[in-house]
């Protein structure tokens, strides 16, 4: 099967590999996630399956050997559909895939054409997957002994690295790691006001032996099996050759807000699964003609139904170069996938019963995994942004703040 699968989507066409990463979701990846969950491992089995069918490179330009499927090719929703499929199967995974998928887009968009060719062909022909990590919270919690954050000495010949990171989406699973650390100081992406003139992002190989993985950190109730450890850089070594974009790029061209939609694409793959197994348990318990029944699975597939229509709708805006409408539509449906995936997560559970939230129940490691997953943005900041949008007040487009 892989043989067919590979030759076919050589040829790029969209339905032939979105049909076969549904097929192998279904079949392989729903079996897996269980397994991955329990032992919070990196879905390292799934990646490869991915570079066997050359799907490891869906964003990436075609005359670098990607598939294309991005804005700038006029193709998004292709990789959103591919991305629902994986979120289906396995949130978790879908947020490794999505860590992924989104560092490619960086390198596409701003990386040079060495730069390109070099890491690429890694991709296509070595399998190698990336993470992009910015995560630098800087209250520490009760408990927490430790401060979070990156301070950066630049060298004539690059930069070198001290302190940590967080949050750092498959850290021991990924080959390379785009780091986005600030000149300024700690803070990464999300704290530096004046960020435009201090951002980096820097391609970091994270089997440098100045790097080192706190598995201890992480041992959240779900989205266990993204290895978010804690990421330790001591006098790490980053050579300008591998310094992508211009300092503050990110910002400045916006990056951000293109990935803020593919999360609310993960929530539905979530709702999409739990709709799936109160659908199978319903027929199962002959329970067709509970009048409660009925009206929880159609408020079910109202939400899915509104959220689909949101997605396509913010795909052919970022295809058709529409980025400013596509901005306010992508932060519009972000919140919605939160709210109306929470909300359907919570019917199928009331269909289900307490049952269902008993392991090895699918539909109890969804809850887990979307009650996590969703904090990944301040639902509240969002919904502001929106109104701030309306009132006409700046914003900051990145992070749902108030422009400086």
């Amino acid at each position: 099967m892989k043989s067919q699968i590979r030759t076919t989507v050589n040829a790029a066409d969209p339905g032939v590999m979105i049909t076969a990463l549904e097929s192998l979701s279904q079949e392989v990846f729903s079996q897996r996630a269980r397994d991955y969950d329990l032992q919070a491992r990196f879905p390292a089995e799934n990646f490869t399956d991915l570079f066997h069918i050359n799907a490891l490179a869906a964003p990436v330009a075609p005359g670098f050997g990607g598939l294309g499927f991005a804005p700038e090719y006029g193709n998004v929703n292709a990789l959103w559909q591919m991305t629902r499929a994986i979120a289906k199967a396995d949130l978790s995974f879908a947020r490794c895939w999505e860590g992924h998928n989104n560092a490619l887009m960086l390198i596409d968009k701003l990386a040079k054409t060495e730069q390109k060719q070099r890491w690429f062909s890694e991709v296509m022909q070595k399998g190698h997957r990336w993470a992009a990590w910015s995560g630098e919270p800087q209250t520490k919690l009760p408990h927490q002994q430790y401060s979070i954050g990156t301070r950066i000495e630049k060298r004539d010949s690059g930069y070198v690295i001290n302190g940590n990171k967080v949050f750092a989406t498959s850290a021991v699973g990924a080959n390379r790691a785009i780091l986005l650390v600030s000149l300024a100081g700690p803070g990464g992406a999300r704290e530096v006001s004046d960020g435009e003139n201090n951002l980096l992002m820097l391609a970091c190989d994270l089997s440098d032996p100045s790097i080192s993985f706190d598995g201890d950190w992480w041992d959240p109730i779900g989205m266990r099996s993204t290895v978010s450890y804690k990421v330790n850089f001591d006098n790490t070594f980053i050579p300008a050759k591998d310094c992508i974009g211009e300092v503050g790029e990110f910002l400045t061209r916006d990056m951000q807000s293109r990935f803020t939609p593919h999360y609310g694409v993960s929530f539905l793959g979530a709702l999409d699964a739990a709709y799936e197994y109160a659908l199978n348990l319903v027929n199962s318990q002959q329970r067709q003609q509970d009048p409660y029944v009925q009206q929880h699975i159609a408020r079910v597939k109202l939400n899915i139904d509104t959220l689909s229509l949101w997605m396509e709708q913010v795909a052919q805006s970022l295809d058709q170069q529409q980025f400013d409408r596509a901005r306010e539509q992508g932060a519009q449906f972000r919140f919605l996938a939160e709210q109306l995936a929470q909300e359907g997560v919570a019917l199928c559970i009331k269909i289900c019963g307490a049952r269902a939230l008993n392991k090895p129940s699918v539909l109890e490691r969804i809850y887990r995994d979307l009650s996590i997953y969703v904090q990944h943005d301040n639902a509240d900041h969002i919904l502001a942004t929106i109104g701030r949008r309306a009132l006409g007040v700046k914003v900051d487009n990145a992070f749902f703040k108030l422009k400086a």
